[in-house]
């Protein structure tokens, strides 16, 4: 399987997924214990949730699961969040703090998925946020996540509905940030907010770089707005979706609009 799938639009949106993907070799799934074996921190039907929403839109999503190496890690190890629970490049835990490895994997083969799988991730990103922002003179990248709305070892309490990330305003322009947190703010029945637990990963904060056009914003989704039960077998719930659904297509489509603003004053 390639490690990578990539929907090439001409819209100035990219969409990036880095944790929608479940493939692992079996070298690699055979290492993992039973509780690894599970997958259980999947960014569950997010392809599906955002599909169809923009026309024209590119989208890039890693097919490779996340314990194997997490394409949204600083690929030296730098931690997102230093002092907070959090997982690493390769994840010892999954999100309840859970030993994952039957045997952890060596240095060697923390380089090789390096090389096989987070770098092929990246290198597609970067060049379809080029592709696009030479096509429109600005790139916006929408970094699409999802969690489980309730994770002690991440975060207390029940996380927001709709988790806004720019890293404080620094992976945009402030209008970008503003028109997302006002649709999600403005969201009957959905609770948000801006930089809050998550402010954005690694994709975002790397590639959010606004004085060259780049922007970068991330939305993490709580998994309870549209899934059936935040547990396996992880049912995709298509009345709670559609419903989430229409917010994130308005967030989606003001963006467009709005790099063709953002554009016309490069």
């Amino acid at each position: 399987m390639k490690p990578v799938e990539i929907m090439r639009g001409t819209s100035p949106i990219v969409l990036g997924m880095p944790h929608v993907g479940t493939f692992l070799p079996d070298d690699i799934r055979d290492n993992l214990n039973a509780n690894g074996q599970k997958l259980a921190d999947t960014d569950w039907h997010i392809e599906r949730l955002f599909a169809d929403l923009l026309p024209n839109t590119t989208s890039v999503q890693a097919k490779f699961h996340r314990y194997g190496i997490d394409a949204n890690r600083d690929p030296l190890g730098e931690s997102l969040y230093p002092g907070q629970n959090t997982t690493t490049l390769v994840p010892m835990s999954d999100f309840d703090g859970v030993d994952i490895w039957q045997t952890v994997p060596t240095t060697d083969e923390v380089a090789q998925r390096l090389k096989s799988f987070h770098a092929p991730y990246h290198t597609a990103l970067t060049s379809e946020l080029e592709r696009v922002r030479d096509l429109h003179g600005v790139a916006i990248l929408f970094d699409c996540h999802s969690i489980r709305s309730y994770v002690p070892f991440l975060f207390e309490g029940v996380l927001p509905d709709l988790n806004i990330g720019t890293n404080n305003g620094a992976t945009c322009a402030p209008s970008i940030e503003r028109v997302v947190f006002d649709i999600a703010q403005n969201a009957d029945g959905y609770s948000s907010v801006l930089n809050g637990r998550f402010k954005g990963g690694w994709t975002t904060r790397h590639y959010g770089q606004p004085a060259t056009g780049i922007h970068a914003i991330q939305l993490e989704i709580a998994q309870s707005t549209y899934l059936s039960a935040e547990s396996a077998p992880w049912v995709y719930d298509p009345v709670k979706a559609d419903k989430l659904r229409a917010h994130l297509k308005t967030m989606l489509n003001s963006l467009a609009d709005l790099a063709t603003t953002l554009g016309d004053s490069k």
